[in-house]
């Protein structure tokens, strides 16, 4: 599945769109419980070194939901009800990052970022397989989509 640099590049208005609606901004991420059902939980993800990331508390239902099953989706928070400065959905699979050297990148760049990570965290990277974007103008709604649909 691609990563955030795939996306970036095949994609860089959109990408860039999704990088101000995500950076350093609260983000709603939805996992899937055991019994299927939806959860939603807000999060801080970052981008960095070509990804997205997101890291949490290690006993957090998130992160075994993300275990467990590794689709997920990630809305970014709207300012308003007329849709702000517009809506960001990515969805695709988490995948954890167990590897020390690769954790302390993460960490680096979420340090670079003016996060606080702390090393008890376990961490994801979102992997990037769809992208929805809208802004809304003169009373309609305006659809950027990555990959884009015939």
């Amino acid at each position: 599945m691609p990563a955030w640099q795939d996306f970036a590049a095949a994609a860089p208005e959109l990408a860039n769109f999704a990088f101000d609606r995500l950076d350093e901004r609260l983000a709603y991420l939805a996992t899937l419980k055991a019994d299927g059902a939806p959860r939603v939980h807000p999060v801080s993800p970052f981008i960095g070194a070509g990804h997205l990331f997101v890291y949490m508390e290690p006993d957090s239902p998130k992160a075994r939901d993300l275990v467990r099953d590794a689709r997920y989706s990630l809305h970014c928070a709207v300012e308003d009800n007329d849709g702000g400065e517009g809506e960001l959905s990515v969805s695709g699979r988490a995948r954890l990052v167990p590897d020390p050297d690769e954790r302390a990148m993460v960490f680096e760049a979420a340090r670079d970022a003016g996060q606080s990570p702390q090393e008890r965290y376990v961490v994801f990277e979102l992997e990037v397989e769809r992208v929805i974007a809208t802004t809304y103008a003169g009373g309609k709604a305006h659809r950027r989509r990555w990959p884009e649909r015939p």
